[in-house]
C-alpha cells in the first residue's frame, strides 16, 4: 500500500522533466516517413522548422505555405513535418497514404519524418527536447494542436515555438531567415 509520501513523491517524479542524455538536438534519432534514419546533424548551419501535421485539421491548408516558406529559403532553411495523430484523430492515415496526401494536395517537397507522439508518456525524445526547458536550455512548452511549429537556430538553439493560429510565412517566423 502506498504511504503519502511515497504516493507524493511518484506523483511528482511523474511530472518531472525528464533529461535527455544527448548533448544537442542533432543526435536525438527520428526516422523518415519512408523508415530511413534522419541525420539531424545534416542541417548544422540551417534553422530547422519543426511543425506537427496532419491531413485531416482546420490548419492542413498550412502545408501550402509551409512549402512556399521552403522554396524561398531552402538555402538557409530546413522543414521537417511531423506527422502526429494525437489531436482528435486527424492523421489516421499510414505513411503511403501521409506522402501521397502531401504530394498531391500541397506539392510537399520538404522532409516529412515517421508518425509519432509529441506529448504524454511516449513523447519522442525529439519533442522532449523541443518542449523541456531542462534539454532545450530556452524554455517548457507543451503542444497545443497540430501546426504547432518550433524554430531552432543554425546553432542547435531553440529561437522559439508558435502556435497553429501563426501563418508559417508570418514575420514572427521569417524575421529569424534574414
Amino acid at each position: 500500500m502506498n504511504t503519502p509520501k511515497t504516493f507524493l513523491s511518484t506523483l511528482i517524479s511523474k511530472s518531472r522533466p525528464k533529461k535527455l542524455h544527448v548533448d544537442s538536438i542533432y543526435e536525438i534519432k527520428i526516422n523518415a516517413i519512408n523508415s530511413k534514419p534522419i541525420n539531424l546533424l545534416h542541417f548544422k548551419g540551417k534553422h530547422i522548422l519543426f511543425v506537427n501535421v496532419s491531413s485531416k485539421c482546420s490548419f492542413t491548408p498550412q502545408y501550402k505555405d509551409l512549402q512556399t516558406l521552403y522554396n524561398k529559403h531552402q538555402d538557409k532553411l530546413e522543414i521537417i513535418g511531423i506527422p502526429c495523430n494525437q489531436f482528435a484523430n486527424q492523421e489516421p492515415k499510414n505513411k503511403t497514404e501521409i506522402m501521397s496526401f502531401c504530394e498531391t494536395n500541397y506539392g510537399v517537397t520538404f522532409l516529412i519524418t515517421e508518425k509519432i507522439k509529441v506529448k504524454g508518456k511516449n513523447k519522442h525524445p525529439l519533442y522532449t527536447w523541443l518542449t523541456e526547458k531542462i534539454n532545450n536550455g530556452v524554455k517548457s512548452s507543451s503542444v497545443k494542436w497540430n501546426f504547432q511549429k518550433y524554430l531552432v537556430n543554425p546553432d542547435g538553439v531553440l529561437v522559439d515555438y508558435y502556435f497553429p493560429t501563426t501563418n508559417p510565412r508570418s514575420s514572427k517566423i521569417t524575421k529569424h531567415l534574414k
